[in-house]
């Protein structure tokens, strides 16, 4: 009888052990379903105000924008001054410069970086926050090409490119702001149309505001390369609104009743 009783006590003793270690296992579960570092493969990329770029590739903070703009007026400006060697020959015309300044304004601007652009450069800002062009969420494909919702197949596609036209930059890189320059911002964009003009219709012009030159007065400076054509390289020119308003070919005038003047367009990563 003692024996059967001691065998009674094993036995429930052995049931709570069990069933004390089978309360472990959903815990354990839990544990890791709420890893806080999911794998690489599950990041999301997403495209919230459905303008065709990456809401991760945008700029969201307000000192990220105002740095970028900053750095990218002063790259562009200083190619009036002299353009750098950095600046490949056969990138520069009026697109050309937008590209260039776009992408070293998202680089860091370390002593290699001054070493490798030239001797005119000063620190402008600092640098962009949200990433850098050493990383960027598109690697050196910065801009878009084609219409369209973001989708993460972009990304091993087509759609995003190390080159961009000015219509190009126009139509899927830009949005529009206004005619009126009074809406104007540093860094937005100006296009031009001449469509007799069948290999090159559209121009591009970055509008500056104020100058970064001692002396020069005015908030409506602008900056832009003329262009090539056979025999002519083009040339970076830099001048203001009111000496556009007055420009002996009207087509050429930045001013609401010019039909060539398509208006000011402001950068989607800055949106």
């Amino acid at each position: 009888m003692r024996n059967f009783s001691a065998c009674i006590v094993i036995g429930v003793l052995g049931v709570l052990i069990f069933a004390g270690s089978a309360c472990q296992w959903p815990v354990l579960e839990a544990h890791v379903a709420s890893h806080p570092n999911p794998p690489a493969a599950h990041v999301r990329w997403e495209d919230a105000d459905a303008d065709g770029i990456p809401d991760r590739a945008e700029l969201r903070s307000f000192g990220d924008r105002e740095n970028f703009r900053r750095w990218f007026t002063a790259i562009a400006e200083r190619q009036f001054d002299g353009a750098s060697d950095a600046w490949k020959i056969e990138q520069r015309d009026c697109a050309g410069l937008v590209r260039f300044a776009w992408r070293e304004a998202l680089r860091r601007h370390d002593r290699l970086w001054f070493r490798r652009m030239g001797a005119l450069y000063e620190t402008t800002a600092g640098d962009v926050r949200a990433y850098n062009l050493a990383d960027s969420p598109l690697g050196e494909k910065l801009f878009r090409t084609g219409p369209g919702v973001f989708k993460e197949s972009d990304l091993s596609g087509e759609t995003f490119s190390e080159f961009a036209d000015a219509r190009t930059l126009k139509d899927y890189n830009a949005e529009f702001v206004s005619r009126d320059r009074r809406r104007a911002q540093s860094g937005d964009l100006i296009f031009f149309h001449q469509p007799w003009a069948q290999k090159y219709p559209y121009h591009v012009m970055i509008f500056l505001g104020e100058s970064s030159d001692d002396g020069e007065r005015g908030a409506d400076w602008v900056v832009y390369h003329t262009g090539t054509s056979t025999g002519d390289a083009g040339t970076i020119k830099k001048l203001r609104l009111a000496d556009l308003d007055r420009h002996p070919e009207a087509r050429w005038r930045p001013v609401v009743n010019n039909r060539n003047f398509l208006g000011f367009y402001r950068l989607r990563i800055l949106q």
